[in-house]
């Protein structure tokens, strides 16, 4: 058997130094986000040398200059008191930052189960009309009997027209014709209905029972007037800040709720046939002083006598009725300030005290300028009002009202 040849031997390679193992790779470092680049930062410089600072540089005295502020009052003179600051927005009646500015937010309203009512003031101002009301009634049974048989109609038509005081229709030819009132544009009712709101809203008062008006004037001045009217004055609207704009509104309501404005117009309705009878008298008695004046002294004394003898007969045969009308228009006007304090209260009971207390500043600053003026106009002499006068006045002086608002303005708690 044969062998296959053996395979030839060769030499071993040689061997080499064995090399150390490759150090892991470096990575870069992150590259910033996109959208926000890196810059180089800036070398450090060497901070510069410090100087010395040089003195300030002091002008030269001047002969002609003016004194420095800070320089010291002159002997003798004190130094005036500093001016306190202003509130924030007390400048301007509009600015949200006035101490007299509310919230017009309205949320949820309840009404209050009693909308009006007629407390002391309005059935006293009724029962005072009274005698105006008899003596009217007088004077319209007078003319039906000049009818006939028609007269009876004629006086039950004049006591139901006492009715027409609560006809919208009839309320608006008075604000209208006799008030001189006007329906607010559409820029001023967004200023008097967001007011309106929350005045009733605190009342808890339909609002909408009620019609808002306008008066043309420069005054400050509002009207509660028939049955369902508010009117406020241009310069009420445009010059007062919102809160003390409601503390004129609520006031008006006062009369309203209180039955003030009906019952004050209902009672001078039914006293107009006696006024008016009462101006034709008067004007006849004048033309008849007149004519007597012409026939001398005779005249003046026959004319005397005559006018003696029908107040006589009127006074006896009315049982006094007279003498009590006249001084129906003195206690009318007490009734009268009466109620405004009613409605003070009224107004100042639905958290607007401090706002009605400015609105009557700013009223007596009105009238003490009126005063002022016919003081110039009187040669700088006073022009005093008799006392007869002020006891025929409606509304109470400035001193009083603020006195009756004091428990409303003192501090809670004390």
């Amino acid at each position: 058997m044969t062998h296959p040849p053996a395979a030839p031997e060769y030499p071993e390679p040689p061997r080499y130094p064995q090399q150390p193992p490759p150090a892991p790779p470096v990575r870069p470092p992150a590259r910033p986000a996109p959208g926000r680049p890196s810059y180089p930062q800036s070398p450090a410089y060497p901070t510069p040398p410090q100087h010395p600072q040089a003195a300030p540089y002091a002008a030269p005295a001047s002969p002609v200059s003016a004194p420095p502020v800070s320089a010291p009052a002159p002997p003798n003179v004190p130094p005036l008191p500093p001016m306190p600051p202003l509130p924030p927005g007390a400048g301007d009646p509009h600015d949200p930052r006035h101490p007299h500015h509310i919230s017009t937010d309205h949320g949820r309203i309840h009404l209050a189960a009693q909308q009006r009512r007629t407390d002391a003031t309005a059935v006293g101002s009724l029962l005072l009309h009274l005698p105006n009301f008899l003596g009217s009634l007088f004077v319209v049974g007078l003319l039906s009997l000049f009818l006939g048989g028609l007269g009876f109609l004629v006086i039950l038509l004049w006591l139901a027209s006492g009715a027409l005081i609560f006809h919208r229709p009839t309320e608006s030819a008075l604000a209208r014709h006799v008030l001189r009132l006007r329906y607010p544009t559409p820029q001023e009712r967004a200023k008097l209905e967001p007011v309106w709101r929350e005045v009733t809203a605190r009342a808890g008062v339909d609002g909408r029972t009620y019609e808002l008006w306008v008066e043309d004037s420069d005054h400050l001045n509002a009207v509660a007037a028939a049955g369902h009217i508010v009117g406020v004055t241009r310069f009420a609207m445009d010059r007062l800040p919102n809160g003390e704009l409601a503390a004129v509104m609520a006031h008006e309501l006062g009369h309203h709720v209180g039955g003030h404005a009906w019952a004050g117009l209902l009672g001078y309705w039914y006293a107009l046939p006696g006024r008016l009878a009462w101006r034709l008298l008067r004007g006849v008695t004048t033309v008849m002083y007149k004519v007597s004046r012409a026939f001398s002294c005779f005249g003046i004394a026959f004319f005397g006598m005559a006018v003696m003898g029908l107040a006589y007969v009127t006074i006896s045969s009315l049982y006094g009725l007279p003498l009590l009308i006249l001084g129906v228009p003195y206690a009318l006007a007490a009734v009268g300030r009466r109620a405004e304090l009613r409605a003070d209260q009224h107004a100042a009971a639905l958290g607007f005290a401090s706002m009605l207390a400015a609105v009557l500043e700013k009223m007596h600053q009105e009238e003490q300028q009126v005063q002022a003026a016919l003081t110039l106009r009187n040669g700088g002499v006073p022009v005093a009002r008799s006392p007869l006068a002020k006891l025929l006045t409606s509304h109470p002086d400035y001193h009083t009202r603020l006195h009756h608002l004091q428990p409303y303005l003192a501090p809670q708690g004390h």
